[in-house]
């Protein structure tokens, strides 16, 4: 994603990861915390099909052992104790023996299938504390970069601007025989473009994010951000298609933070998709949300890539900075909402923002 010109101020938003901030702990832990949790109503269940095992085992035992003394009897078989039938005290030892058997055995299944249970509980409870120790070492670490990066930004800023605007003067008086002079020129202006909008994003990764909301229709999002990308996209010869569906509610969003986001996502389609390509801009409301879409007929995001895209500092283009979809992430989470990416059918990208329903309007 493209930040802005020497010439305009970088935006006021952007994302710097610290601790116990909603991205770096809030979402994943609660998807973490979901196996111990299960952990925990399964142990409740199993106890109870525990204690069935060890009756079973007894009413088991109990029957092998009435089915032994009841074919013993059946076969003529008596038992005499000094002269005196003792058959009926022979079923009750053995039933009582069988069914204290079973019981036990019932009861050693029990207590293998309870390690077995508290076993898988710790396992998910350490790869769970491992991930929390790695999400934390990764925003200390992004903490620390972020801190560096906007020192960096302000010292190459201003320079960058000097740079550009003596570039621009020597274009401006050029004569007529001065064609490599000029050509210099803009090559200087374009290379310092390309690291002032580095410098930009630097600057936006490293600041804190302040989100303003109010009651925003997504099709003025699209004409705000359509209006500002139109020489990109006309350089690029794109065609461009809307589709909104009728009557849609406003979101809930920050107007400046979800232009940043859509000229980003417009600027990445552009690059992706050839001369004369397709892009399209699509609206509705799905699951009670207001779902945001830009869709490009380039070579798609491959699969296993999806979830990677959206780390900081990951690129898969040679001059870019890594930091455009990182910073989209976090204003789009800043505003409850969320962002993926998917295919097009037919092939191509499809980038998918979803924001809350405006207050007003839920």
């Amino acid at each position: 994603m493209t930040g802005t010109g020497p010439g305009v101020a970088p935006p006021r938003h952007a994302w710097r990861p610290r601790h116990g901030s909603a991205v770096a702990s809030t979402a994943p832990a609660a998807q973490e915390s979901r196996p111990a949790s299960c952990e925990r109503v399964h142990g409740m269940g199993s106890s109870q099909t525990f204690r069935r095992v060890r009756w079973w085992g007894a009413a088991g035992g109990a029957l092998l052992g009435a089915v032994d003394i009841a074919s013993l009897v059946w076969l003529g078989v008596a038992f005499e104790m000094n002269g005196r039938d003792v058959t009926l005290l022979v079923a009750a030892f053995f039933g009582s023996s069988f069914t204290l058997l079973g019981y036990l055995v019932g009861w050693t299944v029990e207590a293998q299938r309870r390690q077995r249970d508290a076993a898988a509980v710790i396992r998910s409870q350490s790869e769970a504390i491992g991930a929390a120790r790695a999400r934390l070492a990764q925003s200390e670490k992004l903490a620390a970069l972020g801190q560096l990066a906007a020192a960096i930004a302000h010292e190459v800023r201003n320079p960058l601007a000097v740079i550009r605007s003596a570039a621009q003067g020597l274009a401006e008086a050029k004569t007529p025989a001065d064609a490599e002079a000029e050509r210099a020129s803009a090559f200087i202006m374009a290379e310092i473009d390309r690291l002032a909008n580095l410098v930009n994003s630097l600057l936006a990764f490293a600041r804190p994010l302040h989100v303003e909301p109010r009651s925003v229709s997504p099709g003025e999002l699209f004409d705000r951000a359509l209006l500002l990308a139109a020489d990109e996209l006309t350089a690029k010869q794109v065609r461009l298609a809307r589709d909104e569906s009728p009557a849609l509610p406003p979101a809930w969003a920050d107007p400046d933070l979800l232009c940043q986001v859509l000229l980003g996502l417009l600027a990445n389609a552009a690059e992706a998709v050839p001369r004369g390509g397709e892009i399209t801009l699509g609206a509705r409301v799905n699951d009670g949300a207001v779902e945001l879409a830009v869709t490009d007929s380039g070579p798609g995001v491959p699969q296993e890539l999806r979830e990677r895209i959206f780390e900081p500092f990951f690129t898969t283009r040679p001059r870019g900075t890594g930091l455009g979809l990182a910073v989209a992430k976090e204003i789009v989470e800043a505003h409850g909402g969320r962002i993926v990416v998917g295919e097009r059918p037919g092939g191509g990208a499809r980038f998918t923002v979803q924001l809350p329903v405006a207050r007003m309007a839920a």
